[in-house]
């Protein structure tokens, strides 16, 4: 199955027998934001449109807990994160596409958490709400309470085996490259990366158009990183968010990959952990 979907193949399957669950998890973390100005409102924008049938997911409260020690988004509860996805109607016998506003990381978030606890069948939409030609609604739905029981399987890193990944594999940081390098931080308390991760921008799996490279491309983008048959990847940005659009497209590209959720926020809060600066892995 592939991970994504394309708008027109999603229209066509909204008008099929078994229509996928829609999940609108529009979402943006911005500068303003980390200085301490009112957040992007993400349920506003949804109230003012979204895809007819969709349900909004609050990544802040449904898709993470309250930040602390784990990093800036670490993972909620699980009995939290059924509850929210069984009220948006998730049941594990019906398929869920995702979508946000067009950067993906959040939609990459709830794909991610929802493959990670055990879901068969979700997707992305390719290009999010700006790749949608169809017509848009206000309504809020009530769907019918789904089935959905989260249960972890593999897949998930902490700090010591994302550690341990950067010597023994291959571990990408999807930050921009000037965090990586430590030349800015505009977030989080230290600059710098983990010793031995690779810079691999978010930014570089998709074209001018937010859509995903296709598959081949991505492979030889992963090949020239390192990454080759068999190799254990995990990936980790800031706080878990823009790594899930990373293991989005390592899926599109066939290879699995592991997520580190603290990533960052987690790692730079710990004096005695470790920080490279600088284009040098280690």
């Amino acid at each position: 199955m592939n991970a994504i979907i394309s708008a027109s193949d999603l229209a066509n399957d909204l008008m099929g027998a078994g229509p996928p669950v829609l999940l609108d998890v529009r979402w943006q973390l911005t500068a303003a934001r980390a200085a301490g100005e009112p957040p992007y409102d993400g349920r506003a924008d949804y109230e003012r449109g979204h895809l007819p049938g969709a349900v909004f997911v609050d990544l802040d409260r449904e898709l993470a807990s309250a930040p602390g020690k784990g990093g800036r988004h670490p993972l909620p509860g699980l009995e939290h994160f059924g509850a929210a996805m069984r009220r948006a109607g998730v049941s594990s016998g019906t398929p869920v596409v995702v979508y946000d506003g067009g950067q993906g990381w959040a939609a990459a978030r709830a794909w991610w958490m929802l493959r990670w606890t055990g879901h068969p069948d979700v997707r992305v939409l390719d290009g999010g709400l700006p790749s949608w030609e169809g017509a848009l609604e206000k309504s809020v739905p009530a769907p019918a309470e789904g089935d959905f029981v989260p249960e972890p399987g593999a897949g998930l890193l902490d700090a010591d085996a994302a550690a341990e990944l950067a010597r023994s594999g291959v571990l990408l940081d999807a930050r921009a490259g000037e965090r990586y390098r430590g030349e800015v931080e505009p977030i989080d308390p230290v600059a710098g990366h983990i010793p031995g991760a690779l810079s691999a921008p978010t930014t570089e799996n998709v074209g001018a158009d937010g859509r995903y490279l296709p598959a081949h491309e991505l492979r030889e983008r992963f090949k020239g990183l390192g990454v080759s048959e068999g190799s254990r990847v995990g990936v980790y940005c800031g706080s878990g968010v823009s790594a899930a659009h990373e293991v989005l497209a390592l899926a599109v590209a066939g290879i699995p990959a592991e997520l580190y959720v603290g990533s960052w926020s987690e790692w730079s809060s710990d004096p005695d952990r470790p920080v490279a600066v600088g284009p040098d892995p280690q």
